[in-house]
């Protein structure tokens, strides 16, 4: 098991064109895409990072969705960091066995719960 990096960071925002403006014309970053997800219940923005990685913006389709939750309870800000890793299969062996509390397992997106992470969701990503 071994941690390469950074992957990605997720904003969460409430209004995904306020969130596109604040980093593409305010912040001055390149503005990659847009998506929705219906499965997810959210709306989407990537900006790339130069040096590899990027920034996914994120806002909630409705109340209902996590995102919607989330910002609700805690507001906007960083909902999610992710950490690319070499082997997403060893890293989650490894972590389960040094108690860290995992969601997602056995599917191929594998958080730590914020509760084993100080308060902060952390997504392990494999990159081949």
């Amino acid at each position: 098991m071994a941690i390469k990096g950074m992957d990605h960071i997720v904003v969460r925002v409430k209004n995904i064109e306020e969130g596109i403006s604040t980093y593409r014309d305010k912040l001055g970053m390149k503005l990659e895409r847009t998506s929705e997800s219906e499965a997810l219940g959210i709306k989407q923005a990537f900006f790339p990072f130069p040096n590899g990685g990027f920034l996914e913006i994120v806002a909630p389709l409705g109340p209902d969705s996590a995102v919607g939750k989330a910002i609700e309870s805690r507001g906007e800000g960083i909902h999610t960091i992710s950490l690319a890793v070499d082997d997403l299969s060893a890293t989650v062996k490894t972590m389960q066995a040094a108690g860290v509390q995992l969601m997602g397992v056995g599917s191929p997106q594998v958080f730590v719960h914020p509760k084993s992470a100080h308060g902060v969701l952390v997504q392990l990503t494999e990159r081949k």
